[in-house]
Protein backbone atom coordinates (compact mmCIF):
# COMPACT_ATOMS: atom_id res chain seq x y z
CA UNK A 1 0.00 0.00 0.00
CA UNK A 2 2.81 2.16 0.62
CA UNK A 3 6.05 1.84 -1.34
CA UNK A 4 9.63 3.50 0.09
CA UNK A 5 12.55 3.77 -1.86
CA UNK A 6 15.49 4.87 -0.20
CA UNK A 7 18.86 6.24 -1.54
CA UNK A 8 22.03 8.53 -0.64
CA UNK A 9 24.12 5.70 0.67
CA UNK A 10 27.64 4.83 0.18
CA UNK A 11 31.39 5.28 0.91
CA UNK A 12 32.69 8.23 3.12
CA UNK A 13 35.81 8.23 5.09
CA UNK A 14 35.54 8.93 8.90
CA UNK A 15 34.65 12.38 9.63
CA UNK A 16 32.59 13.18 6.50
CA UNK A 17 28.48 13.07 5.76
CA UNK A 18 26.12 12.03 4.10
CA UNK A 19 22.38 12.75 3.30
CA UNK A 20 19.83 10.16 2.90
CA UNK A 21 16.47 10.36 1.01
CA UNK A 22 13.60 8.38 1.64
CA UNK A 23 10.48 8.58 -1.43
CA UNK A 24 7.13 7.58 -0.23
CA UNK A 25 4.30 6.40 -2.59
CA UNK A 26 1.48 8.29 -0.52
CA UNK A 27 1.55 11.66 1.07
CA UNK A 28 3.76 11.15 4.12
CA UNK A 29 1.24 13.64 5.90
CA UNK A 30 -0.93 10.80 5.92
CA UNK A 31 1.62 8.88 7.97
CA UNK A 32 1.68 8.55 11.85
CA UNK A 33 5.34 8.26 12.40
CA UNK A 34 8.15 7.75 10.07
CA UNK A 35 12.02 6.97 10.85
CA UNK A 36 14.97 5.75 10.16
CA UNK A 37 16.56 2.33 11.00
CA UNK A 38 19.94 0.50 10.70
CA UNK A 39 21.18 -3.09 11.18
CA UNK A 40 25.02 -4.17 10.57
CA UNK A 41 26.16 -7.80 9.75
CA UNK A 42 25.24 -9.84 13.20
CA UNK A 43 23.47 -6.97 14.83
CA UNK A 44 19.67 -6.29 15.38
CA UNK A 45 17.71 -3.68 13.52
CA UNK A 46 17.97 -0.17 15.59
CA UNK A 47 16.13 2.90 15.22
CA UNK A 48 18.19 5.75 14.42
CA UNK A 49 15.93 8.48 14.23
CA UNK A 50 11.84 9.72 14.54
CA UNK A 51 9.70 11.94 13.41
CA UNK A 52 5.52 12.38 13.86
CA UNK A 53 3.25 14.31 11.90
CA UNK A 54 3.25 16.62 14.49
CA UNK A 55 7.10 17.52 13.73
CA UNK A 56 8.60 15.96 16.94
CA UNK A 57 11.42 14.17 16.68
CA UNK A 58 13.66 10.93 18.45
CA UNK A 59 16.58 10.50 18.29
CA UNK A 60 19.14 7.71 19.58
CA UNK A 61 21.51 8.76 22.18
CA UNK A 62 24.56 7.53 19.55
CA UNK A 63 23.23 9.76 17.09
CA UNK A 64 22.21 12.87 19.08
CA UNK A 65 23.88 16.06 17.65
CA UNK A 66 25.36 14.60 14.73
CA UNK A 67 21.92 13.06 12.53
CA UNK A 68 19.61 15.23 11.71
CA UNK A 69 15.53 13.83 10.80
CA UNK A 70 13.67 16.04 8.24
CA UNK A 71 10.98 15.60 6.09
CA UNK A 72 9.52 17.40 2.69
CA UNK A 73 5.80 17.22 2.44
CA UNK A 74 5.80 18.53 -1.17
CA UNK A 75 8.24 16.09 -2.42
CA UNK A 76 6.78 13.15 0.08
CA UNK A 77 10.75 12.57 1.10
CA UNK A 78 12.21 11.85 4.39
CA UNK A 79 16.02 12.82 4.73
CA UNK A 80 18.60 11.76 7.39
CA UNK A 81 21.41 14.21 7.16
CA UNK A 82 24.66 12.52 9.11
CA UNK A 83 27.91 14.26 10.15
CA UNK A 84 30.82 13.48 11.60
CA UNK A 85 30.40 9.88 10.89
CA UNK A 86 32.25 7.06 12.14
CA UNK A 87 33.03 3.35 11.26
CA UNK A 88 30.35 2.56 14.08
CA UNK A 89 27.92 4.22 12.09
CA UNK A 90 28.25 1.64 8.88
CA UNK A 91 25.26 -0.64 8.58
CA UNK A 92 22.22 -0.95 5.90
CA UNK A 93 20.06 2.26 6.71
CA UNK A 94 16.14 1.71 5.88
CA UNK A 95 13.51 3.95 5.81
CA UNK A 96 10.15 3.23 7.78
CA UNK A 97 6.59 4.26 8.15
CA UNK A 98 3.95 3.53 10.50
CA UNK A 99 0.02 3.86 10.60
CA UNK A 100 -1.88 5.17 7.61
CA UNK A 101 -4.39 7.64 7.80
CA UNK A 102 -7.48 6.73 6.24
CA UNK A 103 -6.74 2.95 5.13
CA UNK A 104 -8.73 1.36 7.49
CA UNK A 105 -8.58 0.04 11.53
CA UNK A 106 -5.23 -1.14 11.15
CA UNK A 107 -1.51 0.59 11.79
CA UNK A 108 0.46 -0.92 9.35
CA UNK A 109 4.32 -0.52 9.23
CA UNK A 110 5.93 -0.43 5.82
CA UNK A 111 9.76 -0.77 5.23
CA UNK A 112 12.43 0.43 2.26
CA UNK A 113 14.98 -1.73 0.42
CA UNK A 114 17.41 0.08 2.14
CA UNK A 115 20.84 1.79 1.67
CA UNK A 116 24.21 0.53 2.63
CA UNK A 117 26.56 2.91 3.90
CA UNK A 118 29.96 2.28 4.75
CA UNK A 119 32.38 4.08 7.13
CA UNK A 120 35.87 3.10 6.32
CA UNK A 121 39.42 5.37 5.77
Amino acid sequence: QVQLVESGGGLVQPGGSLRLSCTASVSILRIDVMGWYRQAPGKQRELVASIRRDGSTNYADSEKGRFTISRDSGKNTLYLQMNSLNPEDTAVYYCNAQGLLYAGTGYPTFWGQGTQVTVSS
